[in-house]
């Protein structure tokens, strides 16, 4: 039995046996389409994406629908005196008066050009009673008192159930024409075209790794990761914030109203508090260094610039969520709840390792290959990129050259896998500076000294893999006092000294 079917079983057991028409439904309106179908079996191809069997209403049209279409597909007339053959011992259509019927449908039918109107005035009605489904059974698994079945695990459950319906439909699944392929893949390049030479994906504020990754594409998951005290918050927190300032709503190509430059970002910060995560920010957006920040020691104008960043981000579309230690189930449905309710273009989670997987696995590298599948699904179904940050094994520091690379990655294999982009955050000078010798060491001092100063403030992205791109390195400027990264360029071109 289909699903409409079953709930509306369900709601004549709870309505009533005798009233199952409290559940929505338009039963002439199913009559007239099935009839223009019968009449004219071209009609089927214009409606077929929008409708199915399930979404009848009366289980005897569901049947009359599905033999239509399986004559249709296979290129076979289907009409009254076709169908009378496939129906006759059908019990349903004998009480309806048997063929009789499939002449009188024929006869209603309306005309071809009205057809898609009635097909999702049906789908509309399939949709509003499988929602009625839901919430009966949402309260009557409340209502049962079990101790397999926790609260928090029957809100996940229902916001997942209520996130497939509402995007049931809205994107057809398949196989798709390869001149629509190759229209979508013009229309990407043509976007990239008008933001001058940029981008196809998301721009990343940071433009020599905007002209790498071609900005941060829908759908892909990206992993950032890095030794600790090489940068990867900073990194990551620095990207989210220029992504949701740069946020501007309008049209977009396609005729739907979202996100023209910039985006609405969400933030899982699994290890930092929202609040220290928002000092780093405001740190990097007022100029005054994060320990003075923690500290309160300012100067006046310190203060000023920092509450003027701080009215500044007000409106900033920015969403933080420092619950520890979530599973992934639940860090997929509270994505979904954030894109459904504030919209969502650029999801970040720092970081990996510390995400839960759903159940408990017989070893770590399956329970990081769940959640690696998991983050790569979200970026899937909510068409945005994910930014996963990620530890590196201690074999690093063994090595005499400390840039990280594939293999130091902690569960490598489904890291690797499942990423369409692998980057490592790294920071010689990080090393360079542990690294000084004694003050009786004069000829190795000053050769120190001459390699911190070309290491200096500068830090290095290393680009692992890429799936639609080239690997390589890009230099960027790093200022610890700020914890931000910018273009190395920009660096040049304007000393913090040259501000006083």
């Amino acid at each position: 039995m289909n699903e409409i079917a079953k709930i509306r079983d369900a709601g004549a057991e709870q309505a009533g046996a005798g009233t199952p028409e409290s559940l929505p439904h338009n039963v002439e309106a199913e009559q007239q389409l099935l009839g223009a179908i019968l009449t004219n079996n071209d009609i089927y191809d214009r409606i077929a994406a929008i409708i199915e069997g399930a979404h009848f209403y009366e289980p005897v049209h569901a049947r009359i629908w599905e033999v239509a279409a399986s004559r249709i597909s296979k290129n076979a007339l289907a009409s009254p005196v076709t169908l009378k053959a496939f129906l006759e011992d059908d019990e349903g259509l004998k009480e309806l008066g048997g063929a009789k019927y499939l002449a009188r449908l024929a006869g209603a039918a309306i005309s071809s050009f009205a057809a898609k109107d009635y097909a999702q005035m049906i789908y509309d009605l399939a949709i509003r009673r499988e929602l009625i489904g839901l919430g009966r059974d949402i309260s009557a698994k409340a209502g049962s008192v079990n101790v397999d079945s926790e609260p928090k695990e029957q809100i996940v459950e229902a916001e997942q159930a209520l996130y497939k319906l509402g995007e049931a439909g809205q994107a057809s699944q398949g196989f798709q024409s390869f001149l629509k392929a190759v229209t979508d893949a013009v229309n990407n390049a043509n976007a990239a075209y008008q933001r001058d030479g940029g981008l196809a994906g998301v721009s990343t504020g940071l433009t020599d790794l905007d002209k790498k990754l071609g900005g941060l594409h829908r759908s892909d998951l990206l992993i950032l990761a890095g030794r600790p005290s090489m940068g990867k918050t900073s990194l990551a927190t620095n990207v989210a914030f220029n992504i949701a300032k740069a946020y501007k709503r309008g049209l977009k190509q396609d005729g739907s109203e979202g996100a023209v430059d910039g985006g609405v970002v969400g933030f899982f910060s699994l290890e930092m508090s929202a609040e220290q995560l928002a000092a780093r920010i405001l740190s990097e957006a007022s100029e005054v260094p994060s320990e003075q920040i923690r500290r309160g020691d300012m100067t006046e104008g310190e203060f000023r610039r920092f509450v003027e960043a701080a009215k500044t981000l007000e409106a900033c579309p920015l969403y933080i969520d420092d619950t520890p230690a979530l599973p992934i189930s639940q860090l997929a449905a509270r994505a979904r709840r954030l894109k459904r309710e504030h919209g969502l273009d650029a999801l970040f989670v720092d970081y990996l390792q510390l995400v839960r997987p759903a159940t408990a696995k017989d070893s770590r590298v399956n329970e990081v290959s769940e959640i690696t599948q998991g983050l790569k699904a979200i970026a899937k179904e909510l068409d945005i990129p994910v930014v996963a940050l990620s530890q590196l094994s201690r074999q690093v520091e063994s090595r005499e050259d400390k840039r990280p690379q594939l293999s130091d990655l902690r569960e490598s294999g489904s890291i690797e896998q499942d990423a369409d982009v692998v980057m490592f955050v790294f920071r010689e000078e990080y090393y360079a500076e542990r690294e000084k010798p004694g003050d009786e060491q004069l000829d190795k001092m000053a050769d120190w000294q001459a390699r911190m100063e070309r290491l200096h403030g500068k830090a290095e992205v290393l680009i692992g893999k890429q799936r639609h791109g080239p690997i390589g390195n890009i230099e960027l400027a790093f200022e610890g006092r700020f914890t931000r990264f910018s273009d190395l360029a920009r660096s040049w071109q304007a000393q913090p000294d040259d501000e006083f």
